[in-house]
């Protein structure tokens, strides 16, 4: 049989096409009229998808340089952060606070399942300097509440606390609804093979006024990471050090390509990223159960990614595996020790339904032939699906790049 190739993995994520091309004519210098003129567009159109108003650095590496520079940058040896982890990428923060010197008290959930407010807040001290969390935990596809975290920080504020919330919304950008100036955010990290449909090799961080001060204060070592030095040069149009010119030049075509999706308004067409990622999404979690199989997050679901454990007994790697070799359909299998247990499809980025449908499609053929036997019929999941596709559709006709109430 031919194969189509179709990554559903949560990053990289599949590239946008108009971003392949711009990369292979990205024959510039990065000292030239030429790349300052892209270089501060595309800075420009990064603050608007992110949605603030502060300053936004761009940087030449994965998401995880952005997490070590938001560490470096804000904290001094010593210092105590508060880490809010249910997950692989929290425990990430974990350990880069360590590597800095820093005291990590530490609130975490099981696998599966979001953060208590009540224990972070109970966690809090006077002197931790850091909160640190996720906007969605891609390991096991939940979604963590940005806004009600930052909304306890600002009520413990006036008591004298001075902690700085910084948020990986590596998967969460494009994929979630955020306000970081309204919330009070005062990091936000995003990264190139995600939402915005490159490859990995750009990360970026949305720099509140709290965060740019702390830095003029704190101790610990900085070279490629100064993200004082970045600001400064990026006023100019320029990068510290070599920057990813070509995958700079997709980054702006990718935002047009948002753009063109809201008439050219890339605020409106980061909405409408957002809503097609709730909507895949959706309609992944209704198709699930109709295949005898269970949602890993059932209470706190992400938009960017859903983690779906197999029928018991099953291990997740026949899936994985089954749906690359009959169908050329790539999902990811659980990390670490979910490894296994737990199978992840991914909605963000240079997705739609259709491709939702189909990897919906190659699942029931998966299920109906190297599954334990069911209940199940061929077409039930595509039609929970199709159903989710259908009243969402009649929503977003109503209140085109409007934040959709079906969830």
């Amino acid at each position: 049989m031919f194969h189509k190739t179709r990554l559903f993995t949560p990053g990289p994520t599949p590239l946008l096409p108009a971003a392949q091309f711009a990369m292979a004519a990205a024959d510039l210098h990065h000292r030239t009229p030429e790349f300052r003129a892209l270089y501060q567009r595309v800075l420009e159109q990064l603050r608007t998808f992110v949605g603030s108003k502060n300053d936004v650095v761009l940087l030449t590496s994965s998401g995880t340089g952005a997490m070590e520079a938001s560490i470096a940058n804000l904290t001094s040896p010593g210092d105590r952060v508060l880490v809010l982890t249910a997950g692989k990428f929290g425990e990430r923060w974990t350990g880069l606070a360590k590597a800095f010197g820093c005291q990590p008290d530490i609130v975490s959930a099981p696998y599966g399942q979001t953060l208590s407010l009540e224990a972070a807040k109970a966690e809090l001290r006077s002197d931790t300097r850091l909160v640190l969390m996720q906007a969605t935990e891609t390991s096991t596809g939940v979604r963590h509440d940005v806004q009600a975290v930052a909304e306890m920080l600002r009520s413990v504020r006036s008591s004298g606390s001075d902690a700085l919330l910084v948020v990986d919304a590596i998967t969460g950008l494009g994929t979630t609804h955020l306000d970081m100036d309204a919330w009070g955010v005062d990091v936000l990290i995003g990264g190139s093979q995600k939402a915005v449909m490159i490859p990995p090799g750009l990360a970026y961080l949305a720099v509140s006024e709290r965060a740019w001060k702390r830095m003029e204060t704190t101790k610990n070592p900085r070279y490629y990471f100064d993200l004082r030095k970045e600001r400064k040069v990026a006023a100019k149009g320029e990068s510290a050090y070599t920057p990813g010119v070509a995958l700079i030049a997709a980054l702006g075509a990718a935002f047009d390509y948002i753009a063109a999706q809201a008439d050219g308004d890339l605020a409106k067409g980061r909405v409408a990223l957002v809503e097609n990622a709730e909507t895949c999404a959706a309609m992944m979690r209704a198709a699930v159960p109709a295949m005898g199989m269970r949602l890993f997050a059932p209470d706190a679901p992400a938009a960017a990614v859903t983690a779906v454990m197999p029928p018991e007994g099953v291990d997740s790697g026949i899936i994985v595996k089954q749906l690359k070799a009959r169908f050329g359909t790539i999902v990811a299998n659980g990390q670490g020790e979910m490894k296994g247990q737990l199978f992840r499809v991914a909605h963000l980025g240079f997705f739609d339904p259709l491709d939702t449908l189909a990897v919906i499609g190659a699942l029931e053929q998966v299920t109906v032939d190297s599954l334990p036997p069911s209940k199940f019929q061929l077409g039930d999941a595509l039609a929970a699906a199709q159903r989710v596709l259908a009243e969402r559709s009649r929503v977003a006709a109503q209140a085109p790049f409007e934040i959709a109430a079906v969830r």
